[in-house]
Formats: C-alpha cells, structure tokens, sequence
C-alpha cells in the first residue's frame, strides 16, 4: 500500500498516469504554428515547442494561445484524476501533475523531444494548489516582466515552488502534492539547464529576441 491506495488500485493509478501523459504529450504549440501556415515551429528560433519560441514568429495571438492550451492541458489532466479516483484524489491529482508535465517535456510523438514544461507546470499546480499556483504565475510574470527574460521569470517561479508549499505549521515533506511539486519544479530546471547558463553568461536572449 503506497498513500493508502490498495494494491487492487494500482491498475488504475496506472491509467491515470498514462492518460496524463497522453494529455500532457499534446505538442500545441506545433500544433498552431502548422496549421496558421508558419511551418514547423521546431526550425524557428530554439526549436523549442513551447509559447516562448512561438512567439519568434511574430504572431502574438498564435503564442498566447499555445500559453493557454498548454496551461489547460495540464489543469485538464489533473481534473481528469478527480474524475476517475473520488476515493485516492490528492494521490491521483498529484500522479496526473508529474505526468502530465513528463508527456508535454517528453512526448513520444515528437521522439521525447518536447517543451520545458513552464506553461504546463503551472496549469498542473494551478489545478492542485490554486493557491501555489498563482504565487508561481505572479513570479513567473513579474520576473519575465523585469528582466524581459521569460527563461528567468520561469526558473525563479519553479525554483521557489518546494518552499511556496510550505504552509506554517503544516509541513508534510512526504505528501503527494508536496512530492509532486519538488518533481515537477526538479523536471522544468533540468530542462532550463541551457538557459541557466546562459542566463550566467548574460547571453540569454530577451523576449521578442533570436534565440542564441
């Protein structure tokens, strides 16, 4: 028994976490850019999948909407677990998150070749800590706002999310969602690595900028 879900569950937990990935492994953002007739976003800019990248092409609307799918597919995901394990949620919501998160940064549609996991990361910890969540979306904005950096704003946002879980007085280091929280800010700063240094080196370009 893990969290108290009973052996005879797992099969389901199971389901769970590969919906959550199918979900989370939706490349909207290549998705969008194809079908406006702007090719394959993964030659624009850092190839990247996600809104930052999109945004290179000069079409704000396409990158706003690419933010917003990828946002909802992650919330999506977590709501979907609610849904299908009333009796295991927070488990179940927590297992949705770090999948969900896996499937958008490592689809195997795309050869695991996927996004960063910002856009989702915050969708999924919106939709389990709304809280949180929007503690990481104000960093996250006013950090990318500042610095004009979006790669900064999203570092210091997922680098601050272990210690905006805490809450006085009621810390549980092995909880699901605190558990899911430190594996998903561990996955989108391992995906950043690129971007931390250059951010070191002072070579990370601005918002609107040529990717280096």
């Amino acid at each position: 028994m893990i969290y108290g879900i009973p052996t005879y569950d797992m099969p389901l937990m199971a389901a769970v976490a590969f919906l959550s990935y199918l979900i989370g492994s939706i490349p909207f953002g290549l998705v969008l850019t194809a079908l406006s007739g702007n090719g394959d976003i993964r030659k624009i800019g850092s190839g990247n999948i996600g809104a930052t990248n999109v945004l290179r092409t000069g079409r704000k609307g396409l990158a706003a909407g690419t933010l917003a799918l990828d946002g909802t597919k992650g919330a999506f995901a977590v709501f979907c677990a609610f849904v299908l394990c009333p009796f295991h949620t927070l488990a179940a919501e927590s297992l949705a998150a770090i999948f969900a998160v896996a499937g958008h940064c490592f689809p195997v549609w795309l050869k695991f070749r996927g996004g960063k996991g910002v856009a989702t990361g915050l969708g999924c910890i919106l939709a389990l800590m709304p809280g949180v969540g929007l503690c990481c979306c104000a960093l996250w904005l006013i950090f990318a706002k500042v610095t004009r950096i979006s790669s900064a704003g999203a570092i210091i946002a997922f680098a601050a999310l272990p210690l905006l879980m805490i809450r006085p007085g009621r810390i549980d280091f092995s909880s699901p969602a605190y558990v899911a929280g430190c594996l998903i800010a561990a996955m989108i700063l391992i995906r950043h690595h690129a971007n931390i240094t250059r951010l070191l080196k002072g070579t990370e370009p601005r918002i609107g900028q040529k990717s280096a």
